[in-house]
C-alpha cells in the first residue's frame, strides 16, 4: 500500500510537467498539419468549371507579356546588362521554365485552387502554407500595382506628361525610398475599373492584340537594327554625347558586355519578373474543365510563347538604338522616333495599353482565388470565401484585394515594387520545387495522417521477431548509408517518405549556403581562395550524395497526365537557380520583404532602420490573423494527433512499442 500510494504521489508530481510538454506538442502538431492530397469527402467545388486549355494559355499569356516587355526591358538594357539583355531573359526563362514544370505536375495531382499555398500545404505544413499564401498575396498584388502604373506611365507619355506635371506640383509625396513622387490617381481607378470587369473573352481579345504588337515589333527591329550596337565602344559613347542633349546612362566597359558577367545576373534577377504570371494558371484548378490535363498544357505553352516574345523584343530594341541611349519610362516609342518610323511608334504605344491591359486582368485573376483557397480553408476570415450567386466567383475576395491592389498602384514607386515581387516569387517558386520532391516519394496516402501502412507494419514484426530469438540486428554507420541507398521496398513507405523529406530539407539548406557562397565571394571562390575552394567542394560533395540518397528512394507509381522528369536533379536545379536569383537582390529589396516576414520585422527594429515601422505592423497583421483566427478555425482542425489513452498506459506499464503494433 505504501508503495502504491508512493507512486501515485510521483505521478501526481509529474502531471504537471506531463500537461505542458503535451500542450506544447499538440500546438507544434498544429503548425505542421497538412492537408490531405485529394479533395475532402463532401466537398465539392463552387466555382463554375468554364475554362479551357486556351483560355488558361491566354490567361498565362497576357498575365506574363505586360510591363516585362514594354517598360522593364527598357530599364534594363540601360543600367544593368546592356545587349546582353536577351541573356538575361534566357537566363530568367531557364528559372521560370524549372518552376514552371513543378507547377505543371503538382496541378496535374492537386486541381485545386490555392496554387504554391496549397501544395505548401500539402508538404510542409500549416505555419509555413500561411507564410508561402501571405507573400503570393503580396506578389499578385504588387504585380497588379506595378502593371496599373506602368499603365498610366505609358499614356502620360502619349499626351505630353501633363499628368505627372500636375500631380507633381499638387500632390507631391516627400517620403523617398519608400512611396512614389506623387499618388497616381490614374492607376488607382484603372485598378478598380478592372477588379469591376473581369472576362475571359476580354483578355484572350487584349493578348491577341498584344502578340500581333510585339510580332511587328520584332520584325520591325531586325530590319531596321544595326548589329553594331551591340559592339559599341568608347568613341561611340562620346560621340552621341557631343550629338545629343539627352542623359545618357552608363557606358560600362562596351561591347555585348557592357556591365560584366555581374550585371547579367543582377539583369536576369529582375528580368525575372518578367515571367511572373504562368503561376496563375495553377490557381483555376476549379474553375478549369479538366485541370489534370490543361494546366499542365496550359503553363508549357505559355512559357514557350512568353521567352519568345521576351528574347525577339529585347533583341530588337537594343538593336535599334545604342542602350545608353534607351529611355527607360518609353523605351520601345522613343526607340522607333531613333529609326525615323514615327508614326510607328503610336501603333505601338497603342498597343502597349492593350498589352498592359491583358496583364493587369491576368494579375488581377489569381488574387482573389488565393485568398478565396485560404478562406476556405479557415486560415482568413471565412468571410473571404463567400461566392457570387449568379456568377460563382469569389466576390468578397475580388472586391478586397482589387482594393489592396489600387491602394499599392496609387503610393508606390514601380521599380521597388518589382524587385520586391520578384523576391516573393522565386521563394514561392522554390517551396513548388521542394513540394514536388517530396510528394512524389510518398506513399499513396494522405500527407495529414501519419498512420503505418501494411509494408511497415510487416517490415517491424521480423525484426522485433528476431530480436525476441536473441539475435542482435547489425548497427553501424556502414549499414545505415547501405539501407538508404538501397532500398528493400520497391514502392514508398512512411519511412522512406521522411527519409526523402528530412534529405529535401537538408539539401534546400546546402544550396541556400552554396549560393550564399557563389553571391558574396565570387572572387575569393574562382582566385583560388582554399577556404572557400574547400567549403564549396564540401558542399557539392554532400549535394551530390544527398541526391543520390533521394535519387535511391521508390517513387509514388500513381499515374499522372504530366510529371517532372528527371528527378530529384531538375526540381533541385530550380531551387538552386530561384535562391541564386534571390541572392543577387539588392540589401534594400530584401529590406522590403521583410515586410510579410516577422523575423525581419524584428530585426527592423532592432536596428532602428526607419523604413521599417509601417512594415512591421503589416508583417504583424499577418501573423496576428493566423495565430488569433487561422490556427482555431482551420478545417485541418479535426486531424489534429491526439494521444490516445492506450498509448498513454503502455508507456506508464512501460510496454515495447513493438508490442503495440
Amino acid at each position: 500500500m505504501a508503495v502504491l500510494f508512493s507512486q501515485q504521489i510521483l505521478a501526481s508530481s509529474w502531471t504537471p510537467s506531463r500537461m505542458l510538454c503535451q500542450n506544447v506538442h499538440q500546438f507544434g502538431q498544429k503548425l505542421v498539419r497538412r492537408r490531405p492530397l485529394r479533395p475532402r469527402e463532401g466537398s465539392e467545388s463552387q466555382l463554375a468549371r468554364c475554362l479551357n486549355t486556351l483560355d488558361l494559355v491566354a490567361l498565362g499569356v497576357g498575365s506574363t507579356l505586360g510591363a516585362g516587355v514594354y517598360i522593364l526591358a527598357g530599364e534594363v538594357a540601360k543600367d544593368k546588362a546592356g545587349p546582353a539583355i536577351v541573356l538575361c531573359f534566357l537566363v530568367a526563362a531557364l528559372s521560370s521554365v524549372l518552376s514552371g514544370l513543378c507547377y505543371a505536375e503538382l496541378g496535374a495531382r492537386v486541381p485545386c485552387s490555392g496554387s504554391a499555398y496549397l501544395y505548401s500545404y500539402v508538404t510542409v505544413g500549416q505555419l509555413c502554407a500561411f507564410i508561402t499564401g501571405w507573400n503570393l498575396i503580396l506578389s499578385y498584388v504588387i504585380g497588379a500595382a506595378s502593371v496599373a502604373r506602368a499603365w498610366s506611365r505609358t499614356f502620360d507619355s502619349l499626351i505630353g506628361n501633363h499628368i505627372s506635371q500636375v500631380l507633381q506640383g499638387s500632390f507631391s509625396l516627400q517620403v523617398p525610398h519608400v512611396l512614389a513622387e506623387y499618388p497616381d490617381f490614374f492607376a488607382l481607378g484603372l485598378v478598380l475599373l478592372v477588379t469591376a470587369s473581369e472576362s475571359a473573352l476580354v483578355t484572350k481579345m487584349f493578348t491577341g492584340l498584344n502578340l500581333l504588337v510585339l510580332s511587328f515589333i520584332i520584325l520591325s527591329g531586325f530590319i531596321k537594327g544595326d548589329l553594331h550596337h551591340w559592339q559599341l565602344t568608347e568613341q561611340d559613347y562620346e560621340l552621341a554625347i557631343s550629338g545629343s542633349n539627352d542623359t545618357l546612362g552608363p557606358l560600362g566597359f562596351g561591347g555585348f558586355f557592357p556591365f560584366g558577367f555581374a550585371g547579367l545576373l543582377r539583369g536576369a534577377a529582375t528580368c525575372f519578373y518578367a515571367f511572373v504570371g504562368f503561376d496563375c494558371i495553377a490557381t483555376t484548378g476549379e474553375e478549369t474543365r479538366n485541370p489534370q490535363r490543361a494546366i499542365p498544357v496550359g503553363i508549357v505553352i505559355s512559357l514557350f510563347i512568353c521567352f519568345l516574345a521576351y528574347f525577339g523584343v529585347s533583341a530588337a530594341l537594343t538593336l535599334m538604338m545604342p542602350y545608353y541611349q534607351i529611355h527607360p519610362e518609353s523605351p520601345l516609342p522613343q526607340a522607333f522616333l531613333h529609326v525615323g518610323w514615327d508614326p510607328a511608334r503610336y501603333v505601338v504605344a497603342v498597343g502597349t495599353l492593350c498589352a498592359l491591359s491583358s496583364s493587369l486582368l491576368g494579375a488581377m485573376f489569381p488574387m482573389p482565388r488565393v485568398i478565396y483557397a485560404m478562406a476556405d480553408d479557415g486560415l482568413l476570415f471565412r468571410g473571404l470565401a463567400r461566392i457570387h450567386a449568379r456568377t460563382r466567383t469569389p466576390i468578397v475576395a475580388t472586391v478586397v484585394s482589387g482594393t489592396l491592389a489600387a491602394l499599392m498602384a496609387f503610393l508606390f514607386e514601380l521599380s521597388d515594387l518589382v524587385d520586391l515581387m520578384s523576391i516573393g516569387t522565386l521563394l514561392a517558386y522554390s517551396l513548388v520545387a521542394f513540394s514536388v520532391l517530396v510528394v512524389r516519394y510518398q506513399p499513396e496516402q494522405d500527407l495529414s495522417k501519419n498512420e503505418k501502412t501494411e509494408v511497415e507494419i510487416i517490415e517491424i514484426k521480423p525484426e522485433f521477431e528476431a530480436s525476441s530469438l536473441g539475435s542482435i540486428p547489425e548497427v553501424g554507420t556502414f549499414k545505415t548509408l547501405k539501407k538508404l541507398c538501397n532500398p528493400i521496398n520497391t514502392i514508398p513507405t512512411p519511412k522512406s517518405g521522411r527519409i526523402v523529406y528530412g534529405c529535401a530539407l537538408l539539401l534546400a539548406l546546402l544550396l541556400t549556403i552554396l549560393c550564399l557562397i557563389l553571391a558574396q565571394w565570387p572572387s575569393q571562390l574562382f582566385s583560388g581562395d582554399p577556404v572557400c575552394s574547400i567549403a564549396t567542394a564540401l558542399l557539392l560533395l554532400l549535394i551530390i550524395q544527398i541526391t543520390s540518397i533521394i535519387w535511391r528512394q521508390p517513387q509514388n507509381p500513381t499515374p499522372l497526365q504530366f510529371k517532372v522528369p528527371a528527378l530529384p536533379v531538375l526540381p533541385l536545379m530550380s531551387i538552386f537557380v530561384n535562391v541564386y536569383l534571390m541572392m543577387q537582390m539588392t540589401p534594400g529589396t530584401w529590406a522590403r520583404f521583410g515586410v510579410w516576414m516577422v523575423i525581419d520585422a524584428i530585426i527592423g527594429s532592432l536596428l532602428r532602420v526607419p523604413t521599417f515601422p509601417s512594415h512591421c505592423l503589416i508583417s504583424l497583421l499577418g501573423f496576428a490573423i493566423y495565430f488569433g483566427y487561422g490556427i482555431r478555425h482551420s478545417l485541418e482542425k479535426n486531424n489534429d494527433q491526439q494521444p490516445p489513452a492506450l498509448n498513454s498506459q503502455a508507456l506508464d506499464r512501460n510496454i515495447p512499442s513493438a508490442e503495440l503494433v
